[in-house]
């Protein structure tokens, strides 16, 4: 592609509207500026778009979305007049023009005689996927860049069954969309084909989440009294989650600062629940009126983070990780006190999540199943065991926040879901007189200490993708024998689908193929390293067995540091 060509073409082009053409004048001359906007396509894959919000073929702007959508458009229409009819539920987050590219999403799919229905308010992805499905659709999009910075924004497209499309179907909608040559040919309509969704979606969700209940007894003895303070960091997780702990009788303090749908999410560094920063606001709350616990959601609420007061009454984030522990540990227990763990219950979970839940699941007698990066993985595994019977879906989730319980409601990662279940689990701990945080000392008790921690790289540039993937593939040719103290027992390498054992023999991983590297070392821990498929950036997974916390921090001090010397 030539940038240069590519710049006058939609700087000169007379459909071009006055604010783009104001911001492509504003960097003429600035060579590199010109380079990364056009000298490249934003890239679609399974997990949708995501880019910098602005003006050019490599951006997130209402020329790409519009893009986009015909493309969605043409795949939805060779499947036949019944799928134009089901047609595609639209919906968006508080992101900088998330409302104009939903409704230009919606006009691009009138313009092509397929029903749009638009949420009439900001909603978040897992209303977005449950919708899909109690719609009956043929599809659904989310416009939404999750977690990332107020800069970005994003296009996620979802199958009938309310997963993230697969990557099967996403390959015939990219090559629709590369099909595509002028950005500025596609055309939006409005008419009657745009529809309002139901208010009834809404009451039906809330009415499938309440059924998830695992301690109606100890919310209805502690719901009232227990102060939880919740932020929804600006994002559109206030009125979900804010409902459905009021449906409980769970008793919520929400961050006042924090409830204004702002597309700057100025009270925040970076919208993402995951960093103990992002909560702040909500723990000088906690500490100001006692409370026992905090929760934060991101802008689409599909991920949440959990803040508990430790053994000295500090408060302490929690990762994702650890969230994840303790719901497992607290599903599958309650699960089994009420006579009700299915004997062919499955837990799913990305293999780069703790190698602590392979414990639990061990010890409650649960299949556990690894699946790649990215929840849409998850909502595979649950459209395979709905078809076949072969297993009963008990829980998924992942390292980065993302949890789900129950196949009735959303089939992505659900932080709706997951403060409901958080708050109970308060609720039943206090109940016994334990704390969260006492509970998780007992799990590392009673299984082994795990210490979990990821380092992300950034990389910028329109190479960032390729120098990131270029750095994982040299891996695949590195003999690696030891991480300073851990042997390594064996070498998967997902993108060939491939277990190297330490003395050469090979055996084939039945997985989804993806672009990581994964160390497994003596006594269950190990190193994984991966290109993020959302943001630029390099990610490396440690996860550390050791007999106790500052074991395992030495330890990982040591491997972190053979690690990236293997790397350069």
């Amino acid at each position: 592609m030539n940038y240069k060509s590519e710049y006058e073409k939609w700087l000169n082009n007379p459909a071009l509207n006055e604010e783009g053409r104001r911001e492509l004048e504003s960097i003429a001359g600035d060579e590199k500026a010109i380079e990364y906007r056009f000298g490249a396509e934003l890239e679609f894959g399974t997990a949708g778009m995501r880019g910098i919000i602005g003006y050019g073929t490599n951006m997130m702007n209402v020329y790409t979305v519009r893009r986009a959508t015909q493309g969605l458009s043409e795949y939805i229409k060779s499947l036949g007049a019944a799928a134009m009819k089901r047609g595609v539920v639209i919906s968006y987050d508080t992101r900088r023009k998330s409302e104009e590219f939903a409704k230009a999403s919606a006009g691009v799919l009138a313009a092509n005689g397929i029903v749009a229905y638009l949420f009439s308010d900001v909603h978040p992805v897992p209303m977005l996927s449950y919708s899909v499905r109690r719609l009956g659709t043929i599809a659904g999009i989310m416009i939404t860049a999750s977690h990332n910075p107020k800069e970005y924004n994003g296009y996620k497209v979802y199958g009938e069954d309310g997963a993230q499309m697969s990557p099967e179907a996403t390959a015939i909608v990219v090559d629709y969309i590369e099909k595509i040559a002028d950005y500025f040919s596609v055309k939006e309509t409005v008419s009657s084909l745009i529809k309002k969704v139901p208010a009834s979606v809404d009451k039906s969700y809330y009415k499938k989440l309440t059924k998830l209940t695992l301690s109606p007894e100890a919310v209805k003895k502690v719901g009232k009294t227990l102060k939880l303070v919740y932020t929804p960091v600006h994002g559109s997780g206030y009125v979900p989650v804010t409902t459905i702990l009021k449906k409980l009788k769970i008793n919520v303090t929400v961050v006042p600062e924090q409830v204004k749908k702002d597309t700057e999410f100025s009270t925040v560094e970076v919208p993402n629940p995951e960093f103990k920063e992002t909560l702040s606001m909500g723990i000088a709350l906690a500490q100001k009126i006692n409370a026992d616990v905090v929760f934060g959601t991101d802008p689409d609420s599909d991920r949440l983070g959990v803040a508990v007061k430790d053994g000295k009454g500090e408060f302490v984030a929690l990762s994702g990780n650890q969230v994840g522990i303790l719901l497992l540990d607290y599903i599958l227990t309650r699960l089994k006190e009420d006579g009700k763990l299915p004997a062919n219950g499955v837990v799913v979970k990305s293999f780069v999540t703790t190698g602590m839940a392979k414990a639990i699941c061990d010890d409650f007698g649960v299949e556990l199943v690894d699946v790649p990066v990215g929840f849409k993985f998850i909502g595979e595994k649950i459209k395979e065991y709905e078809a076949d019977k072969s297993h009963t879906f008990l829980f998924g989730f992942e390292e980065s926040c993302g949890y789900l319980r129950g196949t009735d409601g959303s089939r992505d990662k659900d932080a709706v879901v997951a403060s409901m279940l958080c708050a109970e689990m308060v609720c039943y701990y206090t109940y016994k007189k334990q704390s969260v945080y006492d509970r998780l000392m007992d799990i590392y008790a009673h299984y082994g200490y795990v210490l979990d921690r990821n380092v992300s790289i950034k990389y910028s540039g329109l190479n960032a993708m390729k120098e990131m993937n270029a750095v994982v593939d040299a891996c695949k040719t590195k003999k690696a024998e030891k991480f300073d103290i851990y042997n390594v027992v064996a070498v998967r390498d997902y993108s060939a689908s491939v277990r190297r054992l330490s003395d050469g023999s090979e055996e084939t991983l039945n997985i989804p193929k993806t672009n990581a590297v994964y160390y497994e070392l003596e006594n269950g821990s190990f190193i994984c390293v991966r290109p993020s498929g959302t943001e630029p950036k390099l990610k490396i997974y440690y996860s550390v067995r050791a007999k106790d916390e500052e074991a395992a921090e030495k330890a990982y001090e040591k491997m972190k540091t053979a690690f990236e010397s293997f790397l350069k």
